[in-house]
């Protein structure tokens, strides 16, 4: 039995899970603006903040959300209604790496790896045992029953969902099991999953042959893969460092987009103060909204250069400089030496 790497998911108390979910819930639910109080009912949040696309949520504001969200629901399959609308790019940076990965083992590496920055309160664990691959998942805080059998529903479709993508079909040879007691609407799991599945198992799991998970992915993309890479270990990185300062709100803003897109404007309106106001907060840790994206600017590139080779002209496009005169000019400012020179003396690390 070999045991893949498993890292440690993020502080459940930091504010980091994407509102999108909620949103999404809102609109299963069929919500109207008015509505809202009632699927906010107990975290604090205005209906303007929820529906800022940048709004992160706590652990137990997800929960919250939830618990709200079945009240207000009358679909018994609801977990698994939520879980079929989760497309790969629901998940913003995480789908977009794991659609570009060059396999089903690859694909479920990234989610093992990086599932703490879009659910800080849920792990997955790979095993490979006799030829199959065994993922595991779980979660880090007390959940009451009706809770963990729908996140383990969501989650459980969320996994078949990348696989049909890379592999442009359903995945017939998994099999599921769920830890939760088998529900009096079972027969509508049929509905939803095109596999075996079996309930009261000691563990939630999805498991795969590894034949399956090594079938190549034809819509793999070495740069995008990179790109997504790039982007998702900086946003772990961010989240496991200092918690609630100024400067890893800006990084965390900064990270959830497109490289080089967010204008200082529009971070301090995500965070609901003015840009005076952010300017003066990050002044007091010493730093400034121009220092922060270019040190990402800065690691991005340095990152490409060294564990890549794509082109010069593409790591600019890449990082959004428009003009690639532009980019290495502001590399030459970063590290006193052009891109290729750059790339000469890391060549090998």
């Amino acid at each position: 039995m070999d045991y893949l790497e498993v890292t440690d998911s993020v502080s459940s108390n930091l504010a980091s899970i994407p509102s999108n979910y909620s949103r999404l819930i809102a609109r299963i639910l069929g919500l109207r603006m008015q509505d809202l109080p009632q699927l906010l009912k107990t975290t604090e949040l205005t209906t303007e903040q929820f529906l800022q696309e940048n709004t992160q949520l706590t652990a137990q504001q997800q929960i919250s959300i939830l618990h709200n969200a079945l009240a207000l629901s009358d679909d018994i399959a609801f977990g698994l209604k939520v879980g079929q609308q989760l497309t790969p790019l629901t998940h913003g940076s995480l789908g977009f790496l794991v659609n570009s990965s060059s396999n089903l083992l690859m694909a479920f590496k990234a989610i093992q790896t990086f599932t703490p920055i879009i659910l800080n309160f849920s792990k997955v664990k790979l095993v490979e045992n006799n030829g199959w691959l065994e993922c595991y998942y779980s979660i880090n805080i007390d959940v009451d029953e009706e809770i963990h059998r729908s996140l383990s529903e969501a989650s459980i479709m969320t996994f078949l969902s990348f696989g049909k993508y890379i592999l442009g079909r359903e995945l017939f040879e998994a099999q599921i099991s769920f830890a939760h007691a088998e529900p009096n609407y079972s027969e509508l799991y049929l509905e939803f999953m095109p596999c075996q599945f079996e309930f009261s198992a000691p563990q939630v799991m999805l498991k795969l042959p590894m034949s399956v998970c090594l079938i190549p992915n034809v819509s793999a993309n070495n740069k995008n893969y990179l790109l997504a890479l790039r982007q998702c270990e900086m946003m772990l990185s961010q989240l496991r460092s200092e918690k609630g300062s100024w400067e890893q709100q800006i990084q965390k803003l900064i990270l959830s987009r497109p490289p080089g897109v967010l204008c200082e404007d529009e971070a301090a309106a995500a965070l609901f103060i003015s840009k005076r106001t952010l300017a003066r907060k990050l002044k007091q840790e010493d730093t400034g909204f121009r220092q922060i994206r270019e040190k990402i600017l800065s690691q991005q590139a340095a990152g490409y250069l060294r564990d890549s080779h794509i082109s010069i002209d593409s790591i600019a496009a890449l990082l959004n400089y428009h003009d690639s005169a532009n980019f290495r000019r502001a590399f030459k400012r970063w590290f006193q030496m052009t891109p290729n020179q750059y790339r000469q003396n890391h060549k090998g690390e």
